[in-house]
């Protein structure tokens, strides 16, 4: 599903208009990234959790070349979906 589709269905479910479900779509991706941004979880019971962790520095290989290379710590959004969306998935 992409986002057209998305916002298809959103549509179609709240019965609203394509617009609204657009804009209501698009504040809940700022509103996401801003509380990931902030260092935030958000928690979403029964669908999952968005939360930000970190990754520590580490040496890598260039695969081309074999050569090491360093990459850098860094900070990372990830999602662990809940019980229901797990359950619902199986």
């Amino acid at each position: 599903m992409n986002k057209a589709e998305l916002i298809d269905f959103i549509a179609q479910e709240t019965g609203q208009t394509k617009v609204v479900a657009q804009k209501a779509l698009e504040a809940y991706v700022k509103a996401v990234k801003a509380s990931l941004v902030a260092g935030d979880r958000i928690q979403l019971t029964g669908f999952g959790t968005f939360y930000v962790d970190s990754r520590a520095a580490r040496l890598g290989r260039n695969p081309r070349t074999g050569q090491e290379i360093a990459i850098g710590a860094k900070k990372i959004a990830k999602f662990k979906p809940g019980k229901d969306l797990a359950d619902a998935v199986k």
